[in-house]
């Protein structure tokens, strides 16, 4: 469980310093700062979305879902607030920052899901197993 949370925080980390590169307007001073930020965004998600999302239904309905960008983007803020060595300025980086964060994690987290499969399949299929001939 903790190599788990480990390795997502690490990819939501990983993501968020390829948001300061790609972003403008989106600053993070320097890896601990990404790591930070990694763990209160997780909290934010965890914690606080929920309750804006239900808050933001009716608009969210009205407008097809594109409210959704915006909660998502208050929540990225939000989480700004909080860390020091991390900031959000201007729309685009509260708009777009937080869709290159969700393109950059998935990706990241793929690619760490896709070694650890390996590598435990590789464990997994060679124990006990006796070379065939």
């Amino acid at each position: 469980m903790w190599a788990t949370t480990f390795f997502t925080a690490l990819a939501t980390a990983l993501s968020l310093l390829i948001v300061d590169l790609v972003v403008p307007g989106v600053n993070i001073a320097n890896f601990p700062a990404a790591m930070i930020a990694a763990l209160v965004i997780g909290l934010i998600n965890g914690f606080v979305k929920p309750v804006l999302s239900t808050l933001s239904l009716p608009l969210n309905f009205l407008s097809f879902g594109a409210f959704s960008l915006v909660v998502n983007g208050l929540c990225f803020w939000l989480a700004s607030v909080f860390v020091p060595g991390f900031s959000v300025r201007g729309l685009i980086a509260f708009l777009l920052g937080p869709v290159i964060l969700t393109f950059a994690n998935t990706f990241i987290n793929k690619y760490f899901a896709e070694r650890n499969i390996a590598l435990n399949s590789g464990d997994v299929n060679n124990k006990g197993e006796l070379p065939s001939s």
